[in-house]
């Protein structure tokens, strides 16, 4: 028995071109390499890389994919039709994305008369030539072409005749795929359906009429009329009404069949349509076939690599591959999510490749306690005297300004504790930190003192940082080198302080959260007190001592 294979929808990346434009996000040759490839093992079968010409970076880039072509995704060069007035063959512009070797190129014209009349200052006859002319260059160049109508929803709306003729002319130069771009974001769902299937009746329309007197010649593509083809139609929205990823689906709903986005919806203004939400909803929602099962699973990894790359904090709240998607905080929820996930979970994690957490806080239950207790391998039992003890030491301390759920490393040595596990590596026996000021102003460096016992050996060292709590860890690690050489691959990643109870101004209480990592793993560790120093000193200890715990159990895991 066979049966039906899912339908294709094509999914086109723009992260390295119009992701690009998010404010506050600057790549180089090698991060734009980099993305590409894991792009490439996700199955994207489109990746845009940028405008060759534009600027260097973009030149550089395209050569560079020459020398070592990706394996399964075409690489696509970008650039606007030609300019007013002009032929294509002789616009240098055009030469560039040439040069750059792409099998497609997309190509950006005007759907709204406004802009043709406003921006380019020409005509709208003049306009449809710019895209007859510049389509056809690409083609007798051996080019295939996806044409991107920019603007096209409003040029629709103010006048929906002649942004068809648009498509008309892209369609009678040769451009296999019409991508109709809510450039500005101001769409609505039911308007971006409404278009896309006056478009496909349109289109359909227009072919069987010309079909009939040989008019057209439209090079390969999936829908047929008679004896003509019809360029299927593609979606690219933006986010400015917080609509890119439903108005995608709405257009896929009316018949769209490639769809345009970036990973974590970088772009500019307000971003672009989030792959990293399409792709599932197409795929697990809407029994679209967009990649594999397989590469489904490293969606979350991916849109963390490239968070990563482009140095943005990721998005924790972000559906499905976001830290919290599946994050679990009150007792009821925990409770019931441990009998049967599908209680509070949409999907299973995995399938993306997330993971549950059961977060910890002052609103947990022993369910809560328990579980998180699991994901460390610790089994409790409720009416054990000991879950009782965590519980009640958990809801103290967040009283008092702590914070679990942000500080997990930090619970898990409170767990070990509460069990009488907790490895005492090394003791802190006290701790000094000297700021200079010359002329009122704070110099450049701090320097610490510690004083630390590890196996009945008192250690005291001095090391200075750029600041105190730089100060204090690398005199830390100095003192515990020795003994732990394994520290010399751990990193403070993160710091973060935050004033409780402002009111109470400089004798208020500080919070501080201290991420740390190995190279493989990283953990949250946290210190409350008056003295923002001694908050910061003591999330910067326990971050040292998970570090060690975890690569005691590493150990012992090994020789296992």
């Amino acid at each position: 028995m066979t049966t039906n294979p899912s339908p294709q929808i094509w999914l086109y990346d723009t992260t390295l071109r119009d992701g690009t434009q998010c404010e506050g996000l600057s790549v180089s040759i090698e991060d734009k390499l980099r993305i590409a490839k894991r792009l490439d093992q996700l199955g994207i079968p489109f990746i845009e890389g940028g405008w060759p010409g534009a600027n260097p970076k973009d030149v550089q880039f395209f050569w560079q994919l020459q020398e070592d072509p990706l394996k399964q995704a075409e690489i696509v060069a970008f650039c606007s039709t030609r300019r007013p007035n002009t032929v294509a063959a002789a616009e240098p512009m055009l030469q560039a994305i040439l040069t750059a070797g792409s099998k497609w190129v997309t190509i950006f014209g005007k759907s709204w008369d406004l802009h043709v009349t406003e921006g380019l200052k020409t005509t709208l006859e003049e306009n449809l030539s710019m895209i007859r002319d510049t389509i056809e260059y690409f083609r007798s160049h051996g080019r295939r072409v996806i044409y991107d109508a920019e603007h096209w929803f409003d040029g629709y709306k103010h006048n929906r005749d002649y942004a068809l003729q648009t498509l008309e002319a892209a369609i009678a130069a040769g451009a296999e795929w019409l991508v109709l771009c809510d450039t500005n974001g101001g769409t609505l769902p039911h308007e971006v359906s409404e278009s896309v299937t006056t478009v496909n009746s349109h289109l359909s329309f227009v072919l069987c009429q010309k079909s009939m007197t040989n008019d057209v010649d439209v090079p390969a593509a999936s829908r047929r009329v008679g004896q003509r083809t019809i360029p299927q139609i593609g979606i690219h929205t933006h986010n400015d009404c917080d609509m890119a990823v439903a108005n995608a689906l709405a257009a896929v709903m009316a018949g769209a069949t490639m769809v345009q986005g970036t990973i974590n919806g970088y772009g500019e203004r307000c971003g672009n349509a989030n792959l990293c939400s399409l792709i599932p909803n197409l795929q697990l929602k809407m029994g679209y076939g967009c990649i594999t099962e397989h590469q489904l699973t490293q969606l979350t990894e991916a849109s963390r690599f490239v968070s990563e790359v482009v140095n943005l904090a990721p998005d924790e709240h972000a559906p499905f591959v976001g830290r919290s998607a599946f994050a679990h905080k009150g007792g009821v929820h925990v409770s019931a999510v441990e009998r049967n996930p599908l209680t509070y979970e949409h999907i299973q994690p995995e399938t993306v490749g997330n993971r549950r957490r059961i977060v910890i806080s002052e609103q947990a239950g022993l369910s809560n306690v328990l579980a998180k207790a699991r994901t460390f391998g610790i089994e409790l039992d409720k009416q054990t005297p000991e879950a009782k003890q965590i519980l009640q030491r958990l809801k103290q301390l967040e009283s008092q300004g702590y914070q679990f759920e942000a500080a997990e490393a930090s619970f898990a040595l409170l767990m070990y504790e509460a069990l009488g596990a907790r490895q005492e590596f090394f003791e802190v026996k006290g701790f000094q930190v000297h700021c200079d000021l010359v002329e009122g102003k704070e110099t450049s460096s701090a320097l610490a003192t510690v004083k630390v016992a590890v196996n009945g050996q008192n250690i005291l060292e001095a090391a200075e940082g750029n600041g105190p709590v730089a100060a204090l860890d690398a005199a830390l690690r100095k003192a515990l080198l020795n003994f732990y050489p394994q520290l010399a691959a751990f990193e403070l990643t993160d710091y973060k302080v935050r004033i409780l109870d402002g009111h109470a101004g400089t004798a208020a209480k500080t919070r501080a959260l201290v991420e740390s990592g190995n190279g493989h793993q990283r953990w949250t560790t946290i210190g409350v007190s008056a003295n923002i120093l001694a908050a910061s000193y003591q999330a910067v200890v326990e971050g040292l001592e998970y570090g060690l715990l975890l690569h005691s159990q590493a150990e012992v895991a090994v020789k296992a």
